[in-house]
């Protein structure tokens, strides 16, 4: 694992190097880049693969007290890093509230990415998504000791399969879930950084709406994979987000719920290779 300091704090990455065309993908809330790992086995043969563990409560290095841990704040600290890595024509690839960040990104223009994939993700008026967010929201406005004792619970598997956390989002992926909870468990820092990040979220419910709104203009490739089961991530958002970008295509993959790249990774492999160059 390869390390950056960003202007928020150090950074973890994954990068398999390499020649071929460049994606970068981007995790969702509780998670590091490890959920990328089967993707990145199948793509790496014919692609540069970068996959940055965010703060986004799975992260393994404290941001600094004044980091904006905001959504906006977090895609401004992406396009840091692509910039940092001098990564160009880039695919950006986003899952869960990694696909939230592409969709920011997209909106503002970056210059350094050349289409993106938007893989079962919030959008629209679903941000915080579904029940899992919202609960996790709720949580966040606990002081962050009583926090840190509430997520001692998902400790227990039988609590992380729950609809609340992490039940409703994958299929097959528990024990990466089990994974993702140890920083946060472990680290009184990293605690302080989730409950910031959650109480951001509280207050910026309406960014995805206004998000779309932009993406009507966004004229570069983008390819939209929902889960057809997915009870976290409504489908009928990902017909819609594929209506409204002018170069938009769907695909649906069966036999998932919200983080495909867990458990259909050969399948979203598939479809992200077929939409790069």
């Amino acid at each position: 694992m390869n390390q950056i300091e960003l202007s928020a704090g150090t950074i973890d990455y994954e990068d398999t190097g390499g020649e071929g065309p460049t994606l970068v993908l981007l995790h969702g809330l509780l998670m590091d880049a490890s959920l990328w790992d089967d993707v990145i086995a199948d793509l790496a043969v014919d692609h540069r693969c970068v996959a940055p563990t965010l703060p986004l409560g799975a992260h393994h290095h404290p941001m600094h007290a004044d980091a904006d841990l905001s959504l906006r704040g977090i895609a401004r600290l992406v396009a840091e890093f692509l910039d940092r890595l001098d990564l160009r024509d880039v695919t950006l690839v986003g899952n869960d509230t990694g696909g939230a960040l592409v969709q920011l990104l997209a909106c503002e223009g970056a210059a350094r990415v050349s289409r993106i994939v938007l893989a079962s993700c919030d959008a629209f008026d679903n941000f915080p998504p579904g029940l899992t967010g919202k609960t996790l929201v709720l949580t966040g406005k606990l002081p962050p000791t009583l926090f840190g004792l509430f997520m001692q619970q998902m400790r227990l598997r039988p609590l992380r399969r729950l609809p609340i956390a992490f039940g409703w989002l994958t299929k097959r992926g528990d024990a990466a879930t089990a994974r993702w909870m140890k920083p946060l468990l472990q680290q009184r820092e990293v605690r302080r950084d989730t409950v910031r990040i959650l109480r951001a979220a509280a207050a910026e419910k309406d960014v995805l709406l206004d998000a779309a709104e932009r993406l009507r203009s966004y004229d570069q490739p983008a390819l939209v994979v929902w889960a057809s089961e997915d009870r976290v991530m409504p489908p009928d958002h990902g017909r819609r987000l594929a209506e409204l970008l002018p170069h938009g295509r769907l695909v649906e993959i069966a036999d998932s719920y919200t983080l495909i790249p867990l458990d259909q990774p050969g399948r979203l492999a598939a479809s992200i290779r077929d939409a790069t160059p």
